[in-house]
């Protein structure tokens, strides 16, 4: 097991994750349940009304990361220990780049007085009116030709989060947004594309809606029609080779949750 520097072990246990609710509602088990979460979550969009197309990354995913706040040794540990884990799980190449210029998502660590500046810049004016109630934000651009997506933004105000705990799910939620999960939904449970879920941390219902969307049936800008028809071929290999069954294993055995869920 991996173990954090104390300094570091205490600033993520004051963060409030727990582990107690991985088993609690075994959603993941059910195909039919797990079909529907999917579509919630992979073809609507929050900001959107209507069934969207979907999305995902084709090309490898390059992450710059900005600190404009302290506790930089901090940020950096959830951010890498969090990518190795989407990357993990997808299958899909993530690493860090040290300039901008090589990347195609810009993660921002930064405060609250700088928060709608960020969001102004990054996402575009638009993209302020979303921004009231929100605790953190990212947001995807898409190829229009292949619905693939291009480049990604997310900014997280430090001491905003941290006021309402939220430091590690923004982590969390936000970047396995970006990689085509774009909407919040009652549909999942538990989950952290669902507020209603007490867990900060990737659920086993989550792992496996993130190995569906890369798998290489998906393709970007799959209609709803055919976007069903691959899941459920999927979810019926999925049930025979026991990956379901094998989720909530998969999902303690992630970096981050060996980190933090003590």
């Amino acid at each position: 097991m991996y173990c954090a520097p104390r300094m570091v072990l205490g600033l993520l246990l004051s963060l409030g994750a727990t582990s107690n609710a991985l088993c609690a509602n075994q959603t993941w088990l059910d195909t039919d349940f797990v079909k529907q979460a999917f579509l919630e979550v992979a073809l609507k969009n929050e900001y959107s009304q209507g069934i969207q197309r979907l999305t995902k990354w084709n090309k490898p995913v390059r992450i710059w990361i900005e600190h404009k706040v302290a506790d930089q040794v901090l940020h950096n540990q959830l951010a890498n220990t969090h990518i190795r884990d989407l990357s993990s799980i997808t299958g899909h190449r993530i690493t860090r780049v040290s300039k901008r210029t090589d990347a195609n998502i810009v993660w921002i660590y930064t405060q609250q007085s700088k928060w709608y500046n960020d969001i102004k810049r990054e996402l575009g004016e638009e993209a302020l009116k979303y921004a009231h109630g929100a605790i953190c934000k990212a947001g995807y651009r898409t190829n229009k030709a292949t619905n693939e997506i291009d480049s990604a933004v997310i900014i997280i105000p430090v001491d905003q989060a941290r006021e309402h705990g939220k430091l590690l799910a923004c982590i969390v939620e936000e970047v396995t947004q970006t990689m085509g999960l774009p909407n919040d939904s009652k549909a999942a449970y538990p989950s952290i594309f669902n507020d209603e879920t007490p867990e900060d941390l990737l659920s086993p219902l989550d792992v496996i809606l993130l190995k569906i969307l890369y798998e290489p049936e998906l393709k970007s800008g799959m209609n709803l029609i055919d976007t069903k028809r691959a899941v459920d071929i999927i979810l019926k290999r999925y049930q025979n080779q026991g990956v379901l069954k094998n989720a909530v294993k998969e999902a303690k055995s992630m970096e981050l949750y060996k980190l933090i869920a003590y």
